[in-house]
């Protein structure tokens, strides 16, 4: 009975990585082919793999918990961890400013950390989607289309500004309070100081400043110096090498279907809630020119569902595995319902702009 117990309790935790080898597994078999991966791809899952590890250090070094205490203290909690989010993601990626706050939400001593934490994953994405350099999918689509810096931004702002409105109201509603006597400050690491210099190395590969190569000496000091940061979310790592395998079988289907057509805003948000929008974005530029349409069509879709972005999967994932935190169904039934507010709130913000500008 409690062997039973433990592999319910198991599924429960990882369903995420069982159901993406299962789809990577089911997807490859009918395609009767295993799915080619890039040296983009194979490259993001080292710079997660060492960015986990950084971020696990300075986790461990105590950096992190101070920060979050001298966060506790002050007022309006929700809205200093949700705008911080925006702002940072347009600068270092969604994907990252994720990995660096909802840490410190989660050792935070206040109670609806799951809703913050949604809205954390929503700031990422609405931020990030006003920079070219915010997201990957912004990238791609900056320099496939030769597109001016201030035409980008004038393009996305309506979209990225509009939420940010949004969820500047949405997270003074959070109220939040502390759950437990006062919190007494953890002593820092000298180790801090190197992790903090390793997170600076991998934000430089992110922006390919230096080589991603260079991602390496993470991982030797982790193996020299403090092996406890190894032992970070490795069925998260696993989860996006079946997820990238599991898209690039669903474009083998997809692209013969795909004609191009005027609405290549809603193809492209709904392929990114079954394909992500990074691949998403991909796929659809070989068929339009129409780069607003697709520009705004792969940031919505990065709303609602846990596929829709990365940054949605590791907002998820971290919550879902930390040790504080409980009743995992709850919280993903409240991820989907908020986030697929928010998808169709972007919709029908396209639209509007749509009829009255001509996007």
């Amino acid at each position: 009975m409690k062997g039973q117990r433990t592999f319910i309790d198991f599924v429960l935790k990882e369903w995420l990585v069982i159901a993406s080898g299962v789809g990577f597994v089911m997807t490859s078999l009918y395609a009767r082919r295993f799915p080619l991966y890039s040296a983009q791809e194979l490259q993001v899952l080292f710079i997660l793999f060492v960015l986990f590890v950084s971020v696990k250090g300075l986790s461990n070094s105590g950096l992190i918990s101070n920060i979050a205490l001298k966060i506790e203290k002050g007022r309006v909690i929700s809205l200093k961890l949700v705008v911080t989010t925006f702002f940072l993601s347009m600068l270092v990626t969604n994907d990252i400013a994720l990995i660096g706050i909802v840490p410190i939400t989660l050792v935070l001593n206040i109670n609806r950390k799951g809703i913050l934490v949604i809205l954390e994953a929503l700031a990422a994405n609405a931020g990030s989607a006003l920079t070219p350099f915010g997201n990957p999918q912004n990238l791609f689509i900056y320099w496939f289309y030769d597109i001016q810096p201030i035409r980008f931004i004038q393009t996305i702002a309506p979209f990225s500004l509009g939420f940010l409105i949004i969820l500047i109201v949405a997270s003074l509603f959070v109220r939040t309070s502390n759950n437990a006597q006062e919190t007494i400050a953890q002593k820092v690491s000298r180790k801090a100081y190197v992790y903090g210099v390793l997170v600076l190395i991998v934000l430089l590969t992110v922006l390919h400043v230096v080589p991603v190569v260079t991602g390496i000496l993470i991982i030797v000091f982790a193996l020299v110096f403090d092996r406890k940061a190894l032992h970070v979310d490795y069925a998260l790592l696993l989860s996006f090498f079946f997820f990238f395998g599991l898209a690039e079988n669903l474009k083998l289907f997809l692209a013969p279907e795909i004609n191009p057509s005027g609405h290549i805003f809603l193809f492209s948000a709904l392929a990114s809630q079954v394909i992500s929008n990074v691949p998403a974005t991909l796929l659809f530029a070989k068929f339009t020119t129409n780069w607003e349409a697709l520009l705004w069509g792969v940031n919505a879709g990065g709303f609602g569902s846990l596929f829709g972005s990365l940054a949605n999967l590791i907002a998820y994932k971290i919550y879902v595995t930390y040790e504080g935190t409980d009743n995992a169904t709850l919280f993903t039934a409240q991820f989907l319902i908020i986030g697929y507010m928010a998808f169709f709130l972007s919709i029908g913000l396209y639209f509007l702009l749509n009829q009255a500008q001509g996007l």
